[in-house]
């Protein structure tokens, strides 16, 4: 039986002038990780180099709290963040 995976975030905004994401994690994400975003149309893989809450630089995502995290592909609200 194949485990089912279960998203570990949310996309909320997408900032596609500076390649931004805005997304919320059900869990606490450090700065380093690999996470992958999947969608209707969006399918990749991603690790997290940069990431920043309110302007400021932060090594790791509260759970529950909304961070903007620099991604290189094109992402759509509503597109879950899976751990890898």
């Amino acid at each position: 039986m194949v485990k089912k995976e279960k998203p570990i975030g949310l996309v909320t905004h997408f900032y596609g002038g500076i390649g931004v994401a805005i997304v919320k994690f059900n869990k606490a994400v450090k700065a380093g990780t690999t996470i992958a975003f999947r969608g209707a149309t969006t399918d990749f893989t991603h690790t997290i180099s940069s990431m920043q809450f309110d302007h400021k630089e932060i090594a790791s995502a509260p759970k529950g709290k909304e961070v903007g995290i620099k991604v290189g592909e094109r992402v759509r609200v509503g597109d879950e963040i899976y751990l890898l």
